[in-house]
């Protein structure tokens, strides 16, 4: 089934691309309108209009409803196209799994970037107190990185052999700071899984346009 446009407020290498790469993988049309909330107040202000706490991703489905949180729009968009797999069926025995890792995620590694990506936030403008809260919130990322890693039994993918809106979710987060070099140490077989999705023809031209490979991404700002 191919529905009008969706249209999503988001930004290059933002949570809004595990949502545009399932849509991709959906073959659903959808427009972007780039909203790169960290650069000001005007980016900012675009996405007030859907989201009160001016925070990307947001989808504006077809019938015009708004959907935030991208767990929340992951999840809706693989359960409403099951025919795709991007999701496991509401009796299989994955689902438990795929809906715990799907809350853990947000719960408790997406949501420390709103403290890590500006500590001022929280701690002012002490250069020091700034500087132990990015520390301790990587160390914190990479606890629950490793956490997940030993309660999971990966396949080619996270939960088997069948590609999941999880994969998606974990491959673009992983992406983030600490970085994937730190991930990659942490979590072994995850970093199996989040390396094939990298290498996934179907997203090929996706990456290249939406979060792209360069010489060292993989330890961005980690020491050499």
């Amino acid at each position: 089934m191919v529905n009008a446009a969706y249209t999503i407020y988001g930004a290059l290498g933002s949570g809004s691309v595990p949502v545009e790469a399932t849509l991709t993988l959906l073959g659903q049309p959808y427009a972007v309108i780039e909203a790169p909330t960290w650069e000001g107040e005007s980016q900012a202000a675009k996405v007030a209009v859907v989201n009160p706490l001016k925070q990307i991703p947001a989808l504006i489905t077809p019938a015009g409803e708004t959907i935030t949180e991208s767990a929340a729009i992951l999840i809706w968009l693989a359960d409403r196209h099951p025919d795709a797999g991007l999701s496991p069926a509401l009796d299989a025995p994955e689902r438990a799994q795929f809906l715990r890792w799907m809350t853990f995620i947000p719960a408790s590694i997406y949501s420390l970037f709103w403290v890590r990506d500006e500590p001022s936030r929280l701690v002012g403008d002490d250069a020091a107190m700034q500087a132990r809260v990015k520390a301790a919130t990587a160390d914190r990322i990479a606890d629950c990185w490793a956490m997940m890693e030993s309660q999971l039994t990966p396949g080619r993918y996270l939960l088997g052999d069948q590609m999941t809106v999880l994969d998606l979710y974990v491959t673009v987060i992983s992406r983030w700071g600490p970085r994937r070099v730190r991930f990659y140490e942490v979590a072994p077989r995850m970093a199996q899984v989040v390396r094939r999705v990298d290498a996934d023809p179907r997203l090929a031209a996706f990456w290249a346009e939406r979060f792209p490979f360069f010489d060292g991404w993989e330890r961005l700002g980690q020491p050499a």
